[in-house]
């Protein structure tokens, strides 16, 4: 057996999430970045080929031919080197960058598809976009360009430094004083930069969230004109990231800017060319290393105006990179390791939930000890008040979330112990908000049933009641939601009842799939749906009492419990909750209700 391995010190820190992130490609990285560093190199190898001519040339006697040709061959030698160099390390750190940028997609995808579906439910889909589109583009820029010129901008400024202290060791401590003096003003310049781009990227994910939340609601907000209300979110997340970049520039700006002077090539080769002058006058120096200076100093610096952005770059990736490993790190759903239900029969046994704390919020406990039975092949409605935990409750057959305390079984098998297939292939759910892909209308509804016939889809379709919809599109079938199928809400509706149909599950969950739709779409909706309905397990989340009145058990909640259950008749005939909900509604107008 080897022998195990050391504990780790106490002073030992876990690698970075950017250093995670990079380390299937650190190898390629690391040469791009050396071909890309030997590109700058090489690059001066012309400039100092042309202070040899000039040292040759001002030689006495006549200058040596050869020796001059030998000059112009290695300039030409070296410029041809250092361009191929370039072009290496760009197509190195691009196929390494495409294998990052591959690599971690794949695994936030795979991540997030077992990640529990009330996850999402919780997070901005601006701050979900951001991280697995906008954070791993930048740090694709560090790895395809910003590693590189780093890279360059250490090679360069060493060799031209190596080259001009061997040519006058003096001028060269004048060049590395003024270079020094700008590296501490520009440290200075970016103290605290990681804390400040954090900063920076919260502050645009606020923006994200808000712009995204206006453009969802637009409908909403021009019909009721509640345009200010419902931009001001995004004005007050606008203002105040505008704010904290105009503080952060002006406590910056002053030290950058003379940081950049000082580390410009015009003040280090006027500074280098006239100490120069007035070393060669004072017999301490030559002309030739006047004309070196003159040509190579800039070259000292000149890279030097690029590792501002390149280091915020760096801290923008390590930001970015965070925050994808903070995707990465959400707990996905444990995935049960058999059980097979023997029926369709559903069990809340003493279910509690609270939602996890978050942003300095405490847990909330939103369901106190519910028992409840759905037997196989009736209808159960839930209905309450808003807030009561209708949905939360609905929720917890599909494992939006686990209970906290309690169990839900489907036909004698807890839920947990359900493989994630196995679970979906017994429970669909139909809610108000309807998701379709960008593929064909035949490719969304055979999404549960992959592999599925031409005719069952067709079939599924005429169903739910969507096919002569389906029929006039210009395609048919093969038609692409968002290209040319454009569906209204209660036909994208019934595009995934069609997809529930096709899947045949035995347990249905709906949360009143018409209340955003128009009469006669409600009314195809209710066909669909009764279609749908037959034969299995259904829980239905019922906003108006009128459309549950038939339903084989009614469950009054409030406040997280079941306080009442039986048919609309023996309810109504107790005269307690549920006969005061339903007098509420039919006598002083439908209430709607939104968990």
């Amino acid at each position: 057996m080897p022998p195990a391995p050391p504990e780790a010190g106490p002073e030992a820190r876990p690698p970075s999430p950017l250093t995670v992130l990079l380390g299937p490609v650190r190898g390629r990285v690391a040469t791009a970045a050396a071909l890309q560093g030997a590109a700058g190199a090489l690059g001066l190898v012309p400039l100092v080929c042309i202070v040899e001519i000039a040292r040759a040339l001002l030689e006495a006697g006549p200058a040596d031919p050869g020796r001059l040709w030998t000059q112009i061959g290695l300039a030409l030698a070296g410029a041809v080197a250092s361009l191929l160099a370039g072009a290496a390390s760009a197509l190195v750190g691009h196929l390494a960058d495409n294998d990052m940028q591959l690599a971690v997609r794949r695994s936030l995808a795979a991540h997030l598809s077992r990640v529990p579906l009330g996850w999402f439910s919780g997070r901005g889909s601006g701050r979900v976009k951001k991280a697995l589109h906008d954070d791993i583009a930048e740090v694709h820029s560090l790895v395809a360009h910003t590693l590189p010129d780093l890279a360059a901008v250490v090679a360069v400024p060493v060799a031209a430094l190596a080259y001009l202290l061997l040519v006058d060791w003096r001028l060269g401590l004048v060049a590395v004083a003024l270079i020094a003096a700008g590296i501490l003003l520009f440290a200075r310049a970016m103290a605290g930069g990681t804390a400040k781009l954090a900063e920076a990227a919260r502050a645009m994910g606020d923006i994200n969230a808000a712009a995204v939340e206006f453009v969802e609601g637009i409908q909403v907000v021009k019909h009721f004109g509640g345009h200010r209300r419902a931009h001001e979110r995004f004005l007050r997340a606008a203002d105040a990231y505008a704010d904290f970049f105009a503080s952060w520039s002006r406590a910056t700006t002053p030290v950058t800017v003379a940081s950049f002077l000082l580390l410009s090539a015009p003040m280090v080769t006027v500074a280098t060319v006239l100490a120069g002058t007035a070393f060669t006058a004072a017999g301490w120096s030559d002309p030739v290393s006047v004309v070196a200076f003159a040509l190579i100093a800039p070259a000292l610096c000149a890279p030097m105006n690029v590792i501002g952005s390149r280091v915020q770059q760096i801290q923008g990736a390590a930001a970015a990179a965070a925050r994808v490993a903070g995707l990465l790190a959400v707990p996905p759903l444990p995935e049960g390791e058999g059980g097979v239900p023997r029926d369709a029969r559903v069990v809340f046994d003493g279910v509690r939930f609270a939602y996890p704390a978050q942003d300095g919020r405490e847990a909330e406990e939103v369901l106190r000890g519910v028992d409840l039975v759905l037997e196989p092949g009736t209808v159960t409605a839930l209905v309450g008040p808003s807030g009561a935990g209708k949905t939360t409750l609905a929720t917890l057959p599909a494992r939006f979330h686990d209970p906290t305390a309690g169990s839900v079984s489907l036909g004698g098998v807890d839920l947990r112990d359900l493989p994630s297939e196995e679970l979906y292939r017994n429970v669909g759910f139909v809610f108000q908000e309807v998701r379709l892909l960008r593929e064909s209308v035949a490719d969304n509804i055979a999404l549960g049933r992959p592999g599925a016939s031409r005719a069952d889809v067709e079939a599924a379709a005429r169903a739910a009641r969507i096919a002569d919809r389906i029929e006039r599109l210009p395609r048919g079938y093969d038609s692409v939601v968002g290209e040319d199928a454009e569906l209204s809400g209660g036909e994208a509706q019934r595009v995934s009842i069609a997809r529930l149909i096709l899947a045949d599950p035995a347990v249905l969950v709906l949360d009143e799939a018409t209340a955003a739709v128009d009469p006669v779409a409600e009314a195809d909706i209710q066909d669909a749906l009764g279609e749908l309905a037959r034969g299995r397990t259904v829980l239905v989340i019922a906003h108006r009492l009128a459309t549950v009145a038939g339903a084989d058990r009614i469950a009054v909640m409030e406040s997280g419990r079941i306080v009442e259950s039986g048919t609309h008749d023996g309810l109504l005939a107790r005269r307690e909750r549920y006969a005061a909900l339903w007098s509420a509604q039919n006598d002083g107008g439908e209430q709607g209700e939104e968990q």
